[in-house]
């Protein structure tokens, strides 16, 4: 059975199927284990339903060639395309939960499990956009949203051409930008509140120069064991809670 070879338009796993159904994303079929007794499935199967969406139920052989990550759990469906935002949208949502606009600038992460882990610390912590770019840079696929668990259905998301220009029409809007590189000040030594963008570069080559030097900061995690370095998810999820710390005291 094909479903068609565009991975954006392809969501595997409980989790993220069932975010995708509650965040409203327009769902065309649902694909089920033949026999699943899994509740959560079986429950979103029954509400699925309701809403005229066509369930067929298959076996898991064909399930298997039909999944792209390899986990879907038993049930991937077939929705309709990701909306990507522009970034006034994000900022315009900033303003209406009367907060300071907190974004992720990504400069080419090319790793979609990274790309769908960064989406699901920045919704842990009330991000409320990431600015990706339209070329070298990982799209949200099914790979992506089933490494955020789905928090990319909730995650505002903006492409644009060109990442320093952007910042430069951002910081006329009042914002400032840190910039994470492990040449830069400790975290917890650098005032990160207010109206703030943090930007995260490529797993191999870190944030290219011209974007660098766009920044206002440049910070780092404190590090004390041998490794000097951190999975770039991993190090953006601890700037990310630092900065919400920081906001919130």
């Amino acid at each position: 059975m094909n479903i068609g070879k565009n991975a954006e338009n392809i969501i595997e796993g409980k989790n993220a199927v069932l975010e995708a159904f509650n965040a409203g994303r327009g769902i065309k079929k649902i694909f089920v284990l033949n026999g699943t007794k899994d509740d959560k499935i079986n429950n979103l199967i029954n509400d699925v339903k309701k809403t005229g969406t066509i369930v067929k139920f298959i076996d898991r052989d064909e399930l298997d060639k039909m999944a792209e990550t390899k986990s879907h759990q038993g049930i991937i469906a077939e929705v309709e395309d990701y909306r990507y935002v522009e970034v006034s949208d994000i900022l315009e949502y900033a303003k209406s939960k009367g907060e300071e606009p907190f974004v992720i600038l990504l400069d080419e992460i090319e790793d979609p499990h990274n790309f769908g882990a960064i989406i699901r610390s920045a919704e842990c912590v009330g991000v409320h956009g990431i600015i990706i770019k339209n070329r070298n840079q990982a799209m949200v696929t099914s790979t992506v949203v089933s490494a955020s668990a789905g928090a990319s259905e909730y995650m505002r998301i903006a492409r644009v051409n060109n990442l320093s220009k952007t910042i430069d029409e951002l910081k006329n809007e009042g914002m400032w930008f840190a910039c994470a590189d492990m040449d830069g000040n400790l975290m917890t030594e650098t005032n990160l509140k207010g109206s703030v963008g943090l930007v995260v570069g490529n797993e191999g080559s870190g944030v290219s120069r011209l974007v660098k030097e766009k920044c206002d900061f440049v910070v780092k995690i404190p590090m004390k064991g041998h490794i000097d370095s951190l999975n770039v998810s991993v190090a953006t999820g601890v700037l990310l809670y630092e900065i919400n710390r920081q906001r919130n005291i």
